[in-house]
């Protein structure tokens, strides 16, 4: 186990708020990474990608950074501006 785990693990234990709310956090977190990742993979800075989607920067700062409460439609959108295939609904 790293530090960061044994960390975790011991937070986790004393503190119950944290504990209960920490894997929805790491969630959105990991999410948000991934978004900046394609986004990065596709060459487009927040700015190209802002421009794209007629949005502003800020915005695609905040799908990003804080993607725990990002619509599904924006979500396509984003994917879509990519060169991503949309999700298929059922």
């Amino acid at each position: 186990m790293n530090d960061l785990q044994q960390y975790l693990s011991k937070r986790k234990t004393a503190d119950s708020e944290f504990s209960e709310n920490h894997e929805e956090g790491y969630q959105s977190f990991k999410f948000g990474v991934l978004l900046k990742e394609a986004r990065k993979d596709a060459e487009y800075t927040q700015l190209d990608l802002a421009n794209k989607l007629h949005t502003q920067k800020s915005a695609i700062s905040r799908i990003e950074n804080h993607s725990e409460d990002v619509k599904l439609s924006t979500l396509e959108k984003f994917a879509s501006a990519l060169g991503k295939s949309e999700l298929t609904r059922r």
